[in-house]
């Protein structure tokens, strides 16, 4: 059972409940309809990274999904709190696994966080390859080092984060979803697709009929999921 796909998703979750807001933080990344199993932090050989959108349409309801998840919570005034994940990829990557790395903090903005991610990821896949390098050295030229190797390509990461309002739970939630081939699996028809579209929609528009009742402060924009 080795995952042939993977996508990266984040989400968000604001609640007066501590499980509902993650709740939400999972229907904001989109996965919230799956058994989600989080496992440790291997990339497999020759695991294609997708899109979330084509990543949903091969995943049902109530399947049994794993996932590298990292996850933060606060109902702190003004506290930030974010949670990110950073992946390493070797150059061959048809027959060497990748890192991914979940990281949670406070106080950090995305770019710290995405970058302190890529660097927990890109270390452990360095010390498997056998490439040396000083780890008193910053990010940026350990990141150089590690790419002038020749044995990694690339790194990225996907982060989320989110201040904290008085009289409620924020959660936020970032993950490298999996996607495992079944041949017995049947793709979902499009009135299938569009049931469970139309439905999330539903999800997300209660979710935000819930969050509007208590005013709360503007997160951080969104990161996108970087790629060097």
């Amino acid at each position: 059972m080795i995952p042939k796909k993977v996508f990266f998703t984040k989400g968000v979750g604001r609640h007066k409940e501590r499980l509902a807001s993650f709740e939400l933080a999972l229907r904001d990344a989109g996965i919230e309809k799956f058994n989600l199993v989080c496992v440790s932090s291997i990339l497999p050989p020759n695991c294609k990274v997708i899109t979330k959108e084509k990543g949903l349409q091969e995943l049902s309801p109530g399947e049994v999904v794993h996932c590298v998840l990292a996850r933060n919570e606060t109902n702190e005034n003004n506290r930030l709190t974010v949670a990110s994940i950073g992946c390493a990829v070797p150059t061959d990557l048809m027959t060497q696994y990748g890192y991914l790395s979940e990281h949670h903090s406070f106080g950090e903005t995305d770019e710290q966080a995405g970058e302190y991610a890529e660097d927990l990821a890109a270390s452990m896949l360095a010390t498997t390859l056998g490439v040396e390098f000083d780890a008193a050295k910053s990010w940026d030229e350990r990141e150089q080092i590690y790419k002038m190797s020749g044995k990694i390509v690339r790194t990225r990461n996907i982060t989320q984060s989110a201040e904290g309002k008085t009289g409620l739970w924020i959660t936020v939630v970032a993950a490298a979803v999996f996607i495992e081939e079944d041949e017995q699996k049947q793709p979902l028809s499009s009135n299938q697709q569009q049931s469970i579209q139309k439905n999330s929609q539903i999800n997300h528009q209660n979710s935000n009929q819930v969050t509007t009742q208590i005013p709360v402060d503007s997160t951080s924009p969104d990161s996108s999921l970087i790629s060097k």
